[in-house]
């Protein structure tokens, strides 16, 4: 996509496609997590040696976390499979499905506000994702290309200028 003439719409279908691969991929590895945790916790030699032996205890409840975590990421296909990023006219404001450029102290950033995948890199390493429950996320979304957008981190003041909305 860098120096891509494909129209906008071509463009995050293509960058969907990458989200939804790179969440297909945390999936599988969650649910290989998940089977090895829950076979440690019911091996035969995690039985308990006395009371004080927690060992099948502790991989029960990694299991249990593990699980949580597999269906947070079906979640995520699904709803990612669902989802049709919109094209956004001229002066719209960010919501779901937006590509935002930003500029910070003179460098410039592009995101695309998604339900999910917050924090993953696409088209090599080139467009960050955020969700509109992050930080970023929730300072980007309602705004307009020409705002100013501050956003606090810990630690930190990120200041921002939204130079485009697609």
């Amino acid at each position: 996509m860098p120096g891509s003439t494909a129209p906008p719409s071509d463009a995050k279908a293509a960058l969907r496609r990458e989200l939804l691969a790179h969440l297909e991929a945390a999936l599988a590895a969650a649910e290989a997590a998940h089977a090895a945790a829950t076979e440690g916790a019911t091996h035969a030699e995690a039985r308990p040696e006395n009371s004080k032996d927690t060992r099948a205890l502790e991989q029960s409840y990694l299991a249990r976390g593990q699980a949580a975590r597999v269906e947070e990421l079906r979640t995520a296909v699904t709803e990612v499979t669902a989802w049709t990023p919109r094209a956004f006219a001229a002066g719209a404001a960010i919501a779901l499905g937006a590509l935002v450029t930003v500029e910070e102290d003179g460098a410039e950033a592009r995101y695309l506000v998604a339900p999910h995948g917050g924090g993953a890199r696409l088209d090599d390493d080139a467009i960050g994702v955020v969700t509109p429950r992050s930080p970023l996320g929730r300072a980007l979304v309602g705004r307009r290309a020409g705002d100013d957008v501050e956003v606090r981190l810990p630690g930190r003041l990120r200041e921002l200028v939204i130079t485009a909305v697609a």
